[in-house]
């Protein structure tokens, strides 16, 4: 009865975490998508086109067709590049992460 307790206990945390986990996945793709949208200044959307976001930007390169992973996204987020300014001025690290991670996802689900 007691190990029949305990395992019962480990599958309800598991599938707690696991449920955490999402949510946070979840809301992180959300704050990614809106920081893409409209909260960065400049917004991404004003150059990029990312089918996810619903964009056509017509300056910077077509992300859709580049598919950076998030390493990379971050890394241009935080130095610039090319005629791209520089966001780590105006972008907490977590909102790096969270645009960078929400580029790379809108990549993968097309695959």
């Amino acid at each position: 009865m007691m190990k029949t307790t305990y395992t019962l206990a480990a599958l309800m945390l598991t599938a707690f975490v696991g449920t955490a986990a999402h949510a946070d996945q979840a809301a992180q793709m959300a704050r990614g998508k809106e920081l893409f949208i409209t909260a960065s200044v400049p917004a991404c959307a004003v150059c990029h086109t990312l089918k996810d976001a619903g964009t056509e930007g017509a300056i910077g390169p077509v992300l859709d067709e580049l598919q950076p992973d998030a390493a990379r996204v971050a890394r241009a987020l935080r130095d610039g590049i090319g005629s791209m300014p520089s966001y780590k001025a105006t972008l907490k690290e977590e909102d790096i992460n969270a645009l960078a991670s929400a580029i790379e996802r809108s990549d993968r689900r097309r695959e």
